[in-house]
């Protein structure tokens, strides 16, 4: 066999959507893991510098931020290794291998493999919807809170008494970052508006858009997944058990 049939031997055996779905899985969980793990170091510093002034009222909030940054490094690992072996399962099961290297060969744990990935893949997939949906609140409040400076300071150039837009507020309470006993717990003004200019709601806000662009793509990757594995359990189940070439 020549050099031009090898690769085209070694091309033709390559699972092209689990390679595809591996590669989006790991670049989605890169940007949701990394830029979310420091985007909530920063919400814990915005947090504490401009909304809470006793230490005791962002306590709960720290804690969560500490927990779930180690829930961070646990799904960068999983997923990690499930790419993995999603990406073999794939080399063993797909229509390609069984064309290059002739007669098909199925076992039943082969077809239990495969079926337990797609059990597993499609419990992943409803599970990180929510966590796509939940990922969107943090970018929602930032929104919220930029579109809020923004009228603020439309208003301080078109009115010149700082009380008509004072009265103009943000209160993390309300989503639940803070309890309601919490003082301040809100922003109003144009103290609200500098807060919007500093660097580090700049940097918060866009960690987060990239954070929720993750998870976005990381959901592709799995439903990616679900089509591939569902077709390699079919492969496995119906051509191996009729002995198709």
């Amino acid at each position: 066999m020549g050099c031009y049939d090898s690769c085209i031997r070694c091309i033709g055996a390559v699972p092209y959507p689990s390679l595809v779905a591996t590669l989006l899985c790991y670049t989605g969980m890169a940007l949701f893991c990394g830029c979310g793990h420091e985007a909530l170091s920063q919400t814990e510093v915005l947090v504490e510098t401009y909304f809470a002034r006793n230490a005791q009222d962002f306590a709960v909030l720290a804690s969560f931020i500490e927990y779930f940054q180690y829930v961070i490094y646990g799904l960068a690992s999983f997923f990690f290794l499930y790419g993995i072996c999603l990406l073999a399962e794939g080399f063993y099961a797909s229509s390609a291998v069984k064309q290059s290297f002739g007669e098909f060969r199925s076992t039943q744990c082969g077809r239990c493999l495969s079926l337990t990935f797609i059990i597993v893949t499609y419990i992943l997939a409803f599970i990180w919807l929510a966590v796509f949906a939940l990922s969107a609140i943090p970018v929602f409040f930032l929104f919220n809170m930029e579109q809020t400076c923004h009228n603020i300071n439309i208003l301080a150039e078109t009115t010149p008494s700082i009380n008509q837009h004072g009265w103009i507020c943000m209160d993390a309470r309300q989503y639940g970052l803070l309890p309601w006993n919490a003082m301040p717990g809100k922003s109003c003004g144009m103290t609200l508006a500098s807060i919007c200019k500093t660097s580090e709601f700049y940097v918060t806000y866009d960690l987060y858009i990239a954070a929720f662009a993750g998870a976005g793509i990381t959901l592709l990757a799995l439903f990616v997944y679900m089509i591939a594995t569902t077709y390699n359990y079919a492969v496995l189940r119906f051509l191996g058990r009729k002995g198709i070439r």
